[in-house]
C-alpha cells in the first residue's frame, strides 16, 4: 500500500514543478546578415555592425543532456570575439542594473532587461573589470530597478561568476 502512495505523490510533486515553470515567452529573431555591397564609410560601418551582430544572436542551442556551463555554452571562439569588439557607433547609456544568469539554455548574448522597451542591439559593461560584450536587448517586464537576466556567454565574457549578482551597466545603439 505504501509504494503505490509514494509513487502517486511522486508523479504529483512532478506534475506541480513542472506547471511552477514558466514558458519562455521571450521572441526568437533570426540572425540578421549584412548587405552585399556597401557603397559609403557608413554603410561599410553598418554592414560590419551587422555582421558582428549577426554572429553574436546566431548560436546553436545547447544539447538536451547539457549540466556543466562549457556544454551550455555553444557560442564559437569567432561569435566571442565579436561579442568583445569594441563598439563602432555611438551608444548610448540605458543605465545599470544587477544582473543574474538567465536561461542558460537559450543560446547567444543576450539581457532581457526592464531598461529596454523594445528589442535592439546593445552592450553590457562590467564596471568592476571594464569587459563589454554586445548583446541582444530584450524587454523584460517590471520597474527599471527590477534587475536582468543575462545570456551564460554574455556573464562569461564580461567576466562574472554564474552564481554572482553584479551591477552592470547597459547600453544601446
Amino acid at each position: 500500500m505504501t509504494k503505490p502512495i509514494l509513487r502517486l505523490l511522486g508523479t504529483l510533486t512532478l506534475l506541480a514543478l513542472a506547471a511552477c515553470t514558466p514558458a519562455d515567452k521571450t521572441p526568437q529573431t533570426a540572425p540578421r546578415t549584412p548587405g552585399a555591397t556597401a557603397s559609403s564609410d557608413g554603410d561599410a560601418q553598418d554592414a560590419a555592425s551587422a555582421a558582428g551582430t549577426a554572429l553574436v544572436t546566431a548560436a546553436a542551442r545547447p544539447s538536451p543532456a547539457a549540466r556543466t556551463a562549457a556544454e551550455f555554452d555553444t557560442t564559437t571562439r569567432e561569435q566571442r570575439a565579436a561579442a568583445a569588439a569594441p563598439p563602432t557607433t555611438g551608444e548610448r547609456r540605458l543605465g545599470t542594473t544587477i544582473a543574474s544568469l538567465g536561461d542558460p539554455s537559450q543560446p547567444g548574448f543576450w539581457i532581457k532587461t526592464p531598461l529596454t522597451k523594445t528589442e535592439a542591439d546593445g552592450r553590457i559593461v562590467n564596471p568592476a573589470n571594464g569587459k563589454s560584450a554586445k548583446v541582444r536587448l530584450i524587454p523584460l517586464d517590471g520597474p527599471a530597478s527590477g534587475g536582468s537576466q543575462v545570456s551564460l556567454p554574455a556573464l562569461q565574457l564580461i567576466g562574472v561568476s554564474l552564481t554572482d549578482l553584479p551591477t552592470i551597466e547597459v547600453y544601446g545603439s
